[in-house]
């Protein structure tokens, strides 16, 4: 419940989801120079009432609790001075219009009728609560950092639950990927970069706007609904090609022709402020031909040939081969499961494709190339090898110590949030005023007194 409210945080503000404006309102508490709001707690139970129908009775003294906790945490945040930079929150605020964006099929006349404003303007609205949100994260973090646990710890916590509460585990596979993209032929590679340079010897001439060029033809459509803005961003933000040129342009130059893994950017630096630049640009990306796909799977089943045989090691395929931004990469090949953040996946976890693959495999086989669509839409394959796969069982120390030593480490981080809660509140000012419901979970929370 306390993970599902400070995600909700982001949306409680704004409205987003609920639609509509909550009208009654009233200070419910101040936590240091923290206010929480009667609105604040209505749109989130409204919000989560919406998603899950079956709430507890009390469901509204549990999101109180936990948004008073966010309020401490942002107020000690300030107070020790941690910081959010705006690149941290811009990245935010990209990835969730990004997401509500998807879901409307990046239309922003759509945005501004369901919501009633348009983007820029609900990110305006939006921005602060994205910091807050972001620096009560910080300090959370700051706070259980240092929480470890030892195998003795581990099994003093199995220990300690009985028998008859101890959960059943479905079937679960481990599982290794090489992920292979194609890669662009010379032909189509010349023909993005001769529109790329049509387009901007347009721009040099004054055909046409860059803003409205970035419209027609950009290949990134995050960016070119905007006219190929792409905000600020600190050093560090783009890709090192990209970044190089944009950081050594002067204000409202145009650069070169620009190449990088994504295609041909032709860029515009807006404005610089120290170290930060706010740019735009248009991307023309190369095709990729079905001779190209078919060549890529080529490459890849040789590649699954040699692991079958003992002739290429599988981690070795991995480190010379696979593509080393994804998380596997680092992980020896081994897909990590974004549910748990371990290497573990029940089937209902896995993609469809990798399921029904692996469905008939035994342990230790390689599959054949796996076509699939990455998260920018482009062709990719992979191919898998199943690691391990274990029977349904009742949890135990043997098979299950990495589950089991998760969920100890988590029970010892909520105790150490809540010690540092009851530490801090002890020089925190809080002023509550009592809810409609008699919630025994706030008691801590009623005070009227400065603390020393």
């Amino acid at each position: 419940m306390m993970r599902y409210v400070l995600l909700l945080s982001f949306f409680m503000a704004t409205n987003l989801l609920s639609g509509q404006k909550i009208v009654l309102d009233k200070v419910v508490a101040k936590v240091g120079g923290e206010i929480l709001l009667q609105s604040e707690i209505e749109e989130s139970h409204a919000l989560m009432a919406s998603r899950n129908p079956n709430m507890p009775p009390d469901a509204k003294c549990i999101i109180a609790d936990q948004l008073l906790m966010q309020k401490l945490l942002i107020n000690q945040a300030k107070l020790d001075s941690l910081e959010v930079s705006d690149a941290e929150v811009e990245g935010q605020l990209n990835a969730r219009f990004d997401q509500i964006l998807n879901m409307m099929g990046n239309d922003p006349t759509q945005f501004k009728e369901f919501y009633g404003q348009s983007i820029p303007e609900a990110r305006v609205q939006m921005r602060n609560d994205m910091k807050n949100q972001l620096l009560a994260d910080r300090m959370r973090g700051t706070v259980i950092r240092d929480v470890k646990v030892t195998p003795s710890e581990v099994k003093a916590f199995f220990d300690k639950i009985h028998p008859d509460s101890l959960p059943y585990f479905n079937s679960e596979v481990e599982v290794g990927e090489i992920v292979f993209h194609p890669e662009v032929n010379e032909a189509e590679r010349s023909k993005a970069l001769a529109k790329a340079e049509k387009i901007k010897n347009q721009i040099t001439n004054k055909e046409e706007s860059f803003e409205n060029l970035a419209s027609k033809f950009s290949d990134d459509s995050g960016s070119a609904r905007l006219g190929g803005d792409l905000g600020w961003q600190k050093r560090g933000g783009f890709v090192p090609e990209f970044e190089a040129a944009a950081y050594n342009l002067e204000q409202n130059e145009i650069s070169d022709i620009v190449e990088t893994e994504f295609g041909f950017h032709i860029i515009q630096l807006l404005e610089r402020r120290g170290n930060r630049i706010h740019t735009r640009h248009i991307l023309i990306k190369p095709s990729i031909t079905e001779e190209d796909k078919a060549l890529a799977a080529s490459k890849l089943d040789s590649i699954a040939h040699l692991i079958r045989i003992d002739s290429l090691p599988f981690e070795f395929a991995v480190r010379r081969f696979s593509d080393d931004k994804l998380q596997s990469y680092s992980n020896g090949g081994l897909m990590l499961n974004p549910k748990t953040g371990n290497t573990f996946f029940e089937i209902g976890d896995l993609d469809p494709d990798v399921y029904f693959t692996i469905d008939t495999m035994e342990v230790g086989g390689v599959s054949s190339p796996i076509e699939f669509l990455t998260r920018r839409g482009e062709t990719s394959y992979r191919m898998v090898l199943l690691k391990s796969r274990t029977a349904p069982h009742k949890a135990n120390l043997e098979q299950d110590y990495s589950k089991i030593k998760g969920a100890a480490v988590e029970s010892k981080k909520s105790g150490h949030l809540i010690k540092w809660l009851e530490e801090t509140l002890k020089s925190t000012f809080v002023s509550f005023k009592s809810m409609d419901n008699s919630c025994e979970n706030l008691e801590k929370w009623k005070t009227e007194s400065m603390k020393p």
